[in-house]
């Protein structure tokens, strides 16, 4: 580098001398470096890509022990209800069902028995009275709760995981829902056998005033009106807790007279009511007797659209076992309520055939088919008229409700053949 001196108002000063060559390349290089000029062009800008959130994948569902779950849920139940302050309510219980078929359990016993405990252990402003006609005369409060196995996405099919509890707290004076509490619980340590009354009934029936109980307690929120199906007939449901228990003591004159003095009152006139006559009867070896009651619940039930038979079928076959059910009455009795159907109300009849989850699904769905044409066989043995008002079709394990997979008593409605209403082909 070269320098030289000059002189200014301060004095003398050196002066560094830089190359041509090297000042055209400083010169480049800080203009590189200077802010540049925008200059836009004529065509369309790309349009921005805005990131949009995903939404956060729903948490998990926590299963508690069973223990646990029902204490959650009763506290979740009684520390939401609204109402007054200072005042204390008389509480009855109304036997917890199954929320998929509307049956009394071992499990459920057990459940109401905890939550009595719970209630008097822990909320002493609730007294619970006997559930009896007396007590729900005065129109109480009314604990109902299900006990639904659901699996861990919160659905009443497939392989079931957990078990759902739901309670309501209904106030008979309104009409109305008070509270709701919920829980899961997982499945170990619950016995599902369903209670002698349930394991013996012959047919399953959409009845109206179960649903409406299981809906009052899942399908409804606080504030909610009762469900009317369930609210119309409470007046009698008492009387048909103690004749059922009655039954499942073993004291089957008892429930005979229980059952039938129900049928009094116009509420009475039920598929419960029917069914613990039937079975009363049956037990008392009363079988002309029995065979109306039957007839009588299949017209309920065909007439609800949906009706359920728990046929025993050979192991793994298409033919009925030989146990000491009264198959053969009932093939007649259920031939007559359709035919009769059929020519009243010109309605014809699927015969679907159900197993259980065990074995593969094929399998299943080819059983099923074989069990129901069987049965539609047999029908037309007694009433060849319905050779054009049946049709059948196989279901497999699809529709399961129980779905233990077990292959034992207490999946038998797994096992079902049901019948279903439906509109009769249009004649050309």
């Amino acid at each position: 580098m070269k320098y030289f001196s000059r002189n200014t108002a301060f004095g003398s000063e050196r002066v560094l001398m830089i190359p041509r060559r090297m000042t055209i390349l400083l010169c480049a290089a800080l203009a590189a470096c200077a802010p540049q000029e925008v200059v836009r062009s004529t065509a369309p800008e790309a349009p921005a890509t805005v990131a949009v959130a995903q939404p956060a994948p729903p948490p998990p569902v926590v299963a508690l022990p069973y223990g646990d779950a029902v204490k959650l849920a009763a506290r979740d139940l009684f520390t939401k209800a609204k109402l007054p302050d200072g005042q204390s309510f008389n509480l009855v219980i109304d036997p917890l069902v199954d929320g998929t078929t509307g049956m009394q359990s071992v499990a459920t016993v057990a459940m109401e028995q905890q939550v009595t405990e719970i209630v008097a252990n822990n909320y002493p402003r609730y007294q619970v009275k006997p559930f009896n006609s007396a007590n729900l005369a005065a129109a109480p409060l009314v604990f109902i709760g299900t006990f639904t196995p659901i699996n861990l996405q919160g659905k009443a099919s497939g392989e079931r995981d957990a078990y759902r509890v739901c309670f309501a707290l209904a106030d008979l004076k309104t009409g109305k829902i008070v509270s709701k509490g919920f829980a899961r619980s997982q499945t170990d340590g619950i016995d599902p056998t369903p209670l002698p009354y349930f394991r013996d009934a012959p047919l399953w029936v959409n009845d109206k005033i179960v649903e409406g109980y299981i809906k009052t307690c899942q399908g409804t929120s606080a504030g909610d009106p009762i469900n009317a199906a369930y609210l119309d007939k409470v007046s009698v449901v008492a009387g048909i807790d103690e004749a059922t228990k009655a039954y499942n003591n073993r004291k089957y004159k008892d429930s005979l007279a229980l059952f039938t003095a129900l049928l009094r009152n116009p509420a009475g006139d039920q598929p419960r009511v029917h069914t613990g006559i039937y079975l009363s009867n049956a037990k008392l070896g009363r079988r002309n007797a029995a065979m109306q009651e039957f007839s009588k619940m299949a017209s309920q039930g065909m007439g609800a659209k949906r009706l359920a038979v728990k046929f025993g079928f050979q192991n793994g076959g298409s033919a009925l076992a030989k146990d000491q059910n009264p198959y053969d009455s009932w093939l007649k009795e259920l031939a007559s309520v359709s035919s009769k159907l059929a020519k009243t109300s010109e309605t014809c009849f699927e015969v679907g055939g159900h197993t259980g989850r065990g074995g593969s699904e094929p399998l299943n769905e080819r059983l099923a088919l074989q069990r129901a044409e069987y049965v539609k066989q047999r029908l037309l043995a007694v009433h060849k008229d319905l050779a054009n008002v049946i049709t059948t079709k196989g279901y497999g394990s699809s529709e399961a409700l129980v779905a233990t997979g077990k292959g034992d008593p207490f999946d038998s409605l797994d096992r079902r053949i049901e019948f279903k209403s439906t509109q009769c082909p249009t004649k050309s």
